[in-house]
């Protein structure tokens, strides 16, 4: 599933082509989605401007004055600008037609993504009303993790994934930042000190921005808004490494199953 940081490549990607264009049509295909695609999105949406493009989390929202586009990209979605007219595929399940001609295209072949509509403050959405702060902002401290994970018997690992904590810290960048900060992934939340969550906090962030700045990680589906793949992969530390040499200690990285999701870590390293 895109993370944070594929979402956020595919956010800075798609927004020169959307901002102060209107929308002149909409084509869709299948509106069986994760949640049904509304009936009248066709109506309510041509002829309306987008003012802006933002992310929250890992959905991304389309300012369109009157109300809020929201779109997630689910396990295996992508969002891509096309030439005019550029015929669909088979898992093409949804497009926005521009005045520019160009077209924003969901592609979706497990189809467990999301285009919804709302009106009201899109931040009080059901699907984002109780999401946890950014990672990337101040928000985000050590401090803060500390006095959140106090009496949590949880796994560090589980925890950084729980959207209520901390937003888009997917299985990929959690498993690089623990690994980064020398936590093992097991231990109990509840029992890190202060300055172990300064540290992993910092590791996040870092690991986060590295990820932006490469294009993200492209493992199965994930393109960016042009086709391109991302290449953090090539930088990943632990993730999907089950058996090879660690790079800082030489130990073989071992594989785990944490809340039924593959937990990749260092037993050299991390502690």
């Amino acid at each position: 599933m895109p993370e944070l940081p594929e979402v956020e490549v595919v956010c800075r990607g798609i927004e020169p082509h959307l901002v102060r264009q209107r929308i002149t049509s909409v084509m869709i295909r299948n509106p069986c989605l994760r949640w049904p695609i509304p009936n009248n999105l066709k109506k309510i949406l041509a002829g309306l401007e987008i003012h802006k493009v933002t992310r929250r989390g890992k959905y991304l929202l389309l300012d369109c004055g009157k109300g809020t586009l929201i779109l997630h990209l689910g396990m295996s979605g992508s969002l891509l600008i096309l030439a005019p007219r550029t015929p669909p595929q088979k898992h093409d399940h949804f497009d926005l037609i521009l005045d520019s001609g160009m077209i924003l295209r969901l592609r979706d072949p497990r189809r467990f993504g999301a285009v919804l509509w709302t009106t009201s403050d899109v931040m009080r959405h059901p699907l984002l009303a109780h999401l946890g702060p950014e990672p990337l902002t101040a928000t985000f401290s050590g401090n803060f993790l500390y006095k959140k994970t106090r009496g949590r018997s949880t796994s560090i690992k589980e925890t950084l994934m729980n959207s209520r904590i901390v937003v888009g810290v997917g299985n990929i960048y959690a498993s690089e930042s623990l690994f980064h900060a020398g936590i093992n992934p097991r231990i109990a939340a509840g029992r890190i000190g202060i300055n172990r969550y300064d540290k992993l906090v910092r590791a996040v962030k870092k690991t986060l921005r590295l990820a932006i700045n490469a294009g993200g990680s492209s493992l199965r589906n994930f393109v960016n808004s042009d086709s391109s793949p991302g290449y953090f992969q090539q930088q990943h530390w632990v993730y999907k490494r089950t058996g090879e040499p660690c790079q800082k200690c030489g130990a073989a990285i071992r594989q785990i199953k944490q809340g039924q999701r593959s937990s990749f870590y260092c037993p050299g390293c991390q502690k």
